[in-house]
């Protein structure tokens, strides 16, 4: 075959390549793309038991962490409580089969009794996996070769000092991977570089309580990307991905920040709490750096609110997903409450949409699924055998979750 007769078909392939999900790649993060929640996917059932999973696989400890996925593989981490060895397995989507286990020595350390070891969500890319863990100690970032599981570089950012142990996730941004650090002592975020572990850059910020929230990519319609945080002290902030200056911030919240952002209807929401209920929770309106604008407040939410659970959202609706079993439907732009529900259970997972289903995994060990409408709909409530604190992944049309010991596998490609 000539060149020149090549050329069509070259071009056919190409755009194959990209109109595809990159092989299933599409859940790479905490709560998957920019940390939203949300899944297209029409393969899953709106019932089953756990009978009807594609597989169900032990794990060597337990974990709060969630599943990430990039092609055929599935990344999961986890810690035995006796001895807080960090772990991570990659596994094969197929069937669960091990593909690669890595152990890390580390020390046990004081920390909330409803948290763990691993309860930091990895971030995947396609050469690298990335992980996190801390001690009083330290706090270290890790490396590792996709393929094989190979160590290729390591940082230890310092020591770390919060009440309830630690909890944020990295997150991964143009050739960047950005880990946040809001402690109760000197607390930063910073950006490494993927290949080489170098800094890229750091940025102080004030301390007020650790927070626990893993961050967002915010873009506006016109204008650069923006990293979205959240935590007490700063309250809603947005700072440059590429440089770390800061764009502007709302330091409205006035508790600890444990859920993290999402962007729904235009507007920034996150929301902050004490024990075990959410306090306070508000929209804003992002601000505009380069035409002098700043962000504020659009409106508060009152009521029962989230306070560990990340909301979702489904067009111009957002679900708040609290920790104590209510569920609230609300219009994103203008914060006019469609409908409250109280559907039981304790909850420190956060809920996915997938098509027009929400999916939420109870600390009690049972899958709740609602309909994602402006209309309350109870679909099915499904018995996982063994209590979760994780949210669900979704990739490549097949959902993951991962409860106290287990992985398992649930839908159709």
């Amino acid at each position: 075959m000539t060149p020149r007769r090549a050329l069509p078909l070259l071009r056919c392939l190409l755009l194959f390549w990209f109109a595809c999900p990159a092989f299933g790649q599409e859940w790479t993060r905490f709560r998957g793309p920019n940390g939203s929640g949300e899944s297209d996917a029409t393969t899953l059932p709106d019932a089953w038991t756990i009978s009807d999973c594609n597989w169900r696989v032990k794990l060597p400890g337990i974990g709060y962490s969630s599943p990430v996925i990039w092609g055929g593989r599935v990344f999961v981490t986890c810690s035995p409580e006796e001895n807080a060895t960090r772990m991570i397995r990659c596994l094969d989507t197929s069937d669960g089969g091990l593909v690669w286990e890595r152990q890390f020595d580390s020390s046990t350390h004081p920390k909330n009794d409803l948290n763990c070891y691993a309860a930091a969500t990895p971030v995947v890319d396609g050469d690298r996996v990335y992980m996190t863990w801390t001690t009083p100690k330290e706090y270290i970032v890790l490396a590792l070769d996709q393929d094989k599981g190979d160590e290729v570089w390591r940082r230890d950012l310092g020591p770390f000092a919060a009440q309830h142990g630690y909890g944020a996730s990295p997150i991964l941004f143009d050739g960047r991977l950005i880990v946040t650090n809001d402690q109760d002592n000197e607390s930063f975020t910073i950006a490494l570089d993927c290949v080489t572990g170098e800094t890229r850059w750091k940025a102080a910020r004030r301390t007020e309580k650790a927070a626990y929230s893993t961050p967002c990519i915010y873009r506006p319609e016109s204008g650069l990307p923006e990293l979205i945080l959240t935590s007490w002290a700063h309250g809603v902030n947005s700072l440059d991905p590429t440089t770390g200056k800061v764009n502007w911030e709302v330091p409205v919240l006035r508790y600890r920040v444990v859920c993290s952002p999402v962007v729904a209807g235009g507007l920034i929401f996150t929301s902050c709490g004490s024990g075990s209920s959410g306090k306070q929770m508000v929209a804003v309106r992002p601000g505009n750096a380069a035409q002098g604008i700043a962000g504020e407040v659009a409106y508060e939410i009152k009521g029962s609110l989230p306070y560990v659970p990340t909301s979702v959202g489904y067009g111009r609706l957002l679900f708040l997903w609290g920790d104590t079993g209510v569920v609230t439907c609300l219009d994103a732009p203008t914060g006019n409450i469609h409908w409250r529900e109280r559907i039981g259970g304790r909850f420190f997972g956060s809920p996915v949409r997938v098509a027009d289903r929400l999916y939420c995994m109870s600390r009690d060990g049972e899958m709740v699924v609602l309909a994602a409408a402006d209309q309350y709909q109870l679909l099915a409530r499904i018995d996982l055998e063994e209590p979760s604190n994780s949210s669900p992944a979704v990739a490549d049309g097949v959902m993951y979750l991962r409860t106290a010991s287990h992985l398992m596998a649930i839908g159709e490609k």
